[in-house]
């Protein structure tokens, strides 16, 4: 069996003072969909934004692609094919659609065309000529992740990517991670929505105070319902 392309153990990560991962161990193999749970405040956002290298105090392993990614700053990260989509969504709010798209380099192989990321997201070929003040949120959110697929990333990192979103853009949202799933896209979702990453994700970690409590597989979820139950209340 071929190694994961992302693999976690043993991490530990600081706010400061303040230890805020215990040790946490995953890994992703390539092309899976991946999806950490947890309540508020348990760690998974730190998770992403430590392997992305935004969090530089840190301790233990992050291999990507079979590359010690610990000693790796931040824009080499990218350069590797990480690429990390931020609850904040990070856009150019000033510029239009189109320039949002233009503007990142891409930084390795594989990145989309613009042509693609249309085909991909229709609803931003619609607004293309439309400033980031002008978009909704769920248009927001596509714009964010088409930017980074434009990179050329390998593994996507999305954190919370439906939060405060209409349902039919969830669904949306649904339907385009698919299509990136079958053109061999990795992703590690952060998500609270349960119900959302039940119909996306291949497997699932539980997060609990800065340490994965419980990893399963999808088939497993009808057997881990009261596990998710008690600590999400799903």
């Amino acid at each position: 069996m071929s190694a994961p392309l992302l693999n976690v153990a043993g991490l530990h990560a600081w706010y400061g003072e303040s230890h805020v991962l215990h040790g946490v161990d995953l890994h992703v193999n390539e092309g899976e969909m991946i999806c950490i749970l947890g309540r508020n405040g348990m760690g998974k956002t730190t998770t992403l934004r430590t392997i992305m290298g935004i969090l530089r105090k840190r301790e233990g392993t992050i291999t990507f692609a079979g590359k010690d990614m610990m000693g790796v700053p931040l824009h080499r990260s990218a350069r590797a094919g990480l690429g990390f989509v931020p609850e904040e969504r990070g856009i150019f709010a000033t510029l239009t659609v189109e320039e949002n798209l233009t503007l990142p380099p891409i930084v390795a192989p594989g990145g989309m065309a613009v042509d693609e990321i249309y085909e991909l997201f229709p609803n931003l070929l619609e607004r293309r000529s439309s400033p980031g003040t002008k978009l909704s949120g769920g248009e927001q959110q596509m714009l964010a992740m088409a930017r980074i697929l434009r990179t050329g990333a390998r593994c996507l990192l999305l954190d919370e990517p439906t939060e405060g979103l209409a349902p039919v853009i969830i669904q949306a949202i649904g339907e385009v991670l698919g299509k990136l799933k079958a053109r061999g896209m990795t992703v590690v979702l952060v998500e609270q929505n349960f119900r959302f990453a039940s119909k996306v994700a291949d497997r699932f970690y539980l997060m609990d105070h800065g340490r994965m409590k419980a990893e399963f597989p999808v088939a497993d979820l009808p057997a881990r319902m009261d596990l998710l139950n008690r600590e999400l209340g799903v």
